[in-house]
């Protein structure tokens, strides 16, 4: 149950970095577009600095870059410890949930991008990861060493 419980973790990961390459394959070609390249960069200048420089839709993969890698830092350590303290098919299923939710939150938000939408696909995984957060708890502090394999 360990690689299972680990695969959307490893999912998670890979689409991050999909996610990264859009970012970088749209906005480079952008910011050639304003008459911009790297080379003329400020220093210390950062990707914020792009905001209404660069047309928003462009702008969208980058928010979604970035988002991925805030609420996901929580979802990775869960995973682990779940594989860790011995998963159960809930538990995959729901961490599959949870990345599934997350990618659909990314082609949203990256294409499309209207609000009240893309928050209502949050809430949904941050209800799902708050349940295997949970799952998390309750597999530690309820842990019976008795019960573990020797």
């Amino acid at each position: 149950m360990q690689a299972q419980m680990l695969a959307p973790a490893a999912v998670l990961v890979l689409w991050s970095l999909v996610m990264l390459y859009w970012m970088a394959f749209t906005r480079l070609p952008a910011i050639k577009k304003i008459g911009g390249g790297l080379g003329d960069a400020k220093p210390g200048g950062r990707g914020q600095d792009l905001e209404g420089v660069i047309p928003d839709k462009v702008q969208w993969k980058a928010h979604n870059y970035a988002h991925l890698m805030e609420q996901p830092t929580i979802f990775y350590p869960t995973v682990v410890i779940l594989a860790i303290m011995g998963a159960g098919a809930l538990d995959v299923l729901l961490a599959w949930a949870y990345v599934a939710l997350r990618i659909v939150h990314s082609l949203y938000q990256a294409t499309v991008n209207i609000v009240k939408l893309r928050f209502l696909i949050f809430v949904v995984s941050s209800i799902v990861l708050t349940v295997l957060a949970v799952r998390a708890v309750m597999a530690t502090l309820l842990f019976d060493p008795s019960l573990a394999p020797a």
